[in-house]
């Protein structure tokens, strides 16, 4: 995976040092560029998925194109990662349905073109910058498939609301079949062993259909509370914050 990659690489965290002040700068700069630039996309949602190429015929693609769009008809911007694959799909979408249709891109060693459906486009440098732009402005957080950055986001996301770093939100994992996986490794393995808790998987919804999501985002607006198919079925209702999310 990195035989490609220079010797000389400039590895962003691991060249900071105390005295090179002038990231630190950069750092605060792209928080500000992002605050700027992302003010007024509310209500909005996110949506994350695979960036590796998919023909726009394929079911998945067609399906997460019709989410953002339907989503946007709702009055909801749309953000995504900015890069092509899914996240394409769901600018595209957000495109069609005359929302802002919000890339958050960002500089990696291969890189990745913005596609061409973003209205917004912003990219970034530092990925932690990148996620604070992903979650602060939306309403909900869904997980179309994907790989490890798809992972990366729904996990973070879900130990932010765990910590109350951010304001709890439903995640919606899109596509039972493909998580399912996951969710059995969740609940057979680290709920049975106790290295997560019932509580953890409150807000995670699995929604298998287009109408499943929007129904789902739309009554966690109006209503704060949560519809669609628990994730993980557990034994009962434990310590849920706010109570609304164990209906």
């Amino acid at each position: 995976m990195t035989d490609n990659i220079p010797a000389d690489y400039d590895y962003e965290i691991n060249k900071i040092e105390k005295e090179e002040s002038w990231r630190l700068f950069r750092i605060m700069g792209e928080f500000v560029e992002g605050f700027d630039s992302m003010s007024g996309v509310e209500p909005a949602v996110s949506i994350y998925g695979s960036a590796r190429p998919l023909t726009r015929r394929s079911a998945i693609y067609r399906q997460t194109e019709e989410l953002a769009f339907r989503l946007g008809k709702m009055g909801f911007s749309v953000i995504t990662g900015g890069g092509p694959g899914l996240m394409e799909a769901a600018n595209r979408g957000a495109s069609r349905a005359g929302v802002k249709s919000v890339g958050l891109n960002i500089k990696l060693p291969h890189e990745q073109q913005t596609n061409d459906y973003a209205s917004l486009s912003l990219t970034f440098h530092h990925f932690f910058v990148r996620k604070v732009m992903l979650v602060k402005y939306t309403s909900a957080f869904i997980c179309v498939p994907g790989g490890l950055g798809t992972l990366d986001e729904m996990t973070e996301v879900l130990t932010l609301i765990q910590t109350q770093t951010i304001k709890p939100f439903p995640v919606l994992l899109f596509g039972r079949e493909y998580w399912q996986g996951l969710l059995d490794w969740l609940k057979n393995t680290c709920l049975k062993r106790g290295f997560i808790s019932e509580n953890d998987f409150a807000l995670l919804r699995v929604c298998d259909t287009v109408e499943e999501v929007t129904e789902a985002v739309q009554k966690w607006h109006d209503e704060h509370r949560l519809a669609g198919k628990k994730a993980v079925k557990t034994q009962g209702k434990k310590n849920c914050s706010p109570p609304s999310v164990c209906d």
